[in-house]
């Protein structure tokens, strides 16, 4: 029994799909300007391991991330870099690609660009005028008029007459209503524009998720999610255009991933704490960063330190431990008592702390069973396979990942090297030596662990 919280009734509910066994799910994607930060890193793989669970409960899904692909930012930065603005945004569509890559992203099943949506969006913002939900401002531009939707701020709790009052008084005079937003803006000089009704411009940023996310589900569809910045007023926005438009209510369920702090603070480039995932990948392995974003809850706030960061790497370190030197078998059963507690945590608001607590009891059984109990080795080592599969983690080899951090093979090879150095030392009873050459993999943060036998085997720290 499936229960998520809906910031829009600000309660946990249990989930009921619009169609039996289906399950349209759409998630405010990224403006490609630049690189993908830690929060980008956040909302793609919160999103992921839920729709990794909706399969897993064998929904049928159709998972929608958009790409917003011109905004003010991009025209920009396209500007500042002499650079043409498709050009810009296909390479940071291949850098956002290879990020999900690398943190075991799945890719959505469809991917819509804003750019190849505009007659969806000219079609919807006629549909607003024509219903006067929408005008034509002095200045040329297109208008959502909020006073004339009578359900703004349902989303965020908001009160219009209280956000207008609280707007400054340099308001833009070619509105109505200092709370109006634009839908179509007027193109100018040598910028980016498609021809429409109301002359040549581009969409406004609000208007092109309510035309993409209703084209690819439908008007009416089960769960929109983003970032907790997104609330208001996107998205409390995109409710009022689509609903507007369709008269239909548009989404079900609203989720929200809570904000990434930087060592107890906003992440904000004026700070000076602001990181690109793959500034966060050079330090770390990419399934270190994955761990240390599922070991907060999704609508927490996740703070972002070295000292977390290290702490996901010695956890998840303890799991591969486990699974080191067994053989799994994958048609083996999953322990029930396992997944029984691992679904119930998940059943309730994909609460992953909660299960990969579960993970950690696992392993420890799985270590005991190495000792006292062969038969059961098997089925603890698949179900802990299985069930960290369904968070995207635990999948690589425990060898492999325990040594991951070296920059290539030779790196590899010259541990290995040393380690037969020392082994050769202590045949011929040179131990100052041998002491030595360990001491210098371990200020290489390579730890040895030996048996009996010499070196069995060797981890990076």
């Amino acid at each position: 029994m499936l229960k998520i919280y809906n910031t829009l009734t600000r309660k946990k509910e249990l989930f009921q799909p619009l169609v039996a066994g289906k399950v349209g799910l759409y998630v405010c994607g990224m403006t490609v300007y630049d690189y993908c930060h830690i929060g980008h890193a956040r909302v793609m793989v919160v999103f992921d391991t839920v729709a990794r669970y909706f399969r897993y409960l064998n929904y049928e899904l159709t998972y929608v991330r958009n790409i917003t692909d011109i905004d003010d930012k991009i025209i920009k930065r396209a500007f500042e870099n002499g650079e043409e603005y498709g050009r810009l945004t296909e390479r940071f569509i291949d850098a956002m690609h290879e990020d999900e890559r690398a943190l075991s992203v799945l890719p959505p099943d469809i991917e819509p660009r804003a750019t190849q949506s505009i007659n969806d969006i000219i079609t919807m913002i006629k549909t607003l005028v024509a219903k006067e939900l929408a005008y034509v401002g002095t200045n040329g531009d297109v208008f959502y008029a909020v006073n004339n939707f009578k359900d703004y701020g349902q989303l965020s709790g908001k009160n219009l007459d209280d956000l207008q009052a609280g707007e400054r008084v340099d308001v833009d005079l070619a509105k109505r209503n200092p709370m109006d937003f634009v839908l179509w803006k007027m193109a100018k000089t040598n910028e980016p524009a498609w021809d429409s009704p109301w002359g040549s411009g581009r969409p406004g940023w609000h208007i092109e998720c309510s035309a993409m996310s209703t084209c690819c589900l439908g008007n009416h569809f089960d769960i929109h999610g983003g970032g907790m910045d997104l609330q208001f007023p996107h998205h409390e926005n995109e409710i009022a255009q689509s609903e507007g438009a369709t008269g239909e209510k548009f989404v079900n369920l609203w989720m929200h991933n809570g904000f990434v702090r930087v060592d107890d603070e906003k992440m904000s480039k004026s700070l000076g704490n602001f990181f690109t995932v793959r500034e966060v990948l050079k330090q770390y392995q990419p399934e270190i960063i994955r761990f240390f974003i599922l070991s907060s809850h999704y609508r927490s706030p996740l703070n972002y330190s070295d000292e977390q960061l290290n702490d996901a790497g010695t956890a998840l370190t303890r799991l591969y431990t486990a699974l080191r030197g067994v053989n799994i078998v994958a048609d083996e059963i999953v322990d029930e008592t396992y997944k029984t507690r691992f679904e119930q945590a998940m059943n309730d608001d994909f609460n992953t702390p909660v299960g990969l607590a579960v993970l950690f009891d696992l392993a420890r059984d799985l270590n005991k069973a190495k000792s006292n109990d062969p038969e059961k080795i098997s089925i603890l080592a698949t179900s802990l396979r299985q069930l960290a599969g369904l968070l995207g983690i635990l999948q690589n080899d425990p060898d492999a990942f325990m040594k991951g951090s070296g920059d290539n093979e030779s790196d590899d090879g010259k541990i290995e090297q040393q380690i037969q150095e020392r082994l050769n030392a202590k045949i011929a009873k040179e131990w100052l030596l041998a002491d030595k050459i360990r001491n210098e993999l371990k200020e290489q943060g390579v730890i040895l662990e030996d048996s009996p036998d010499g070196t069995t085997s060797w981890r990076r720290d």
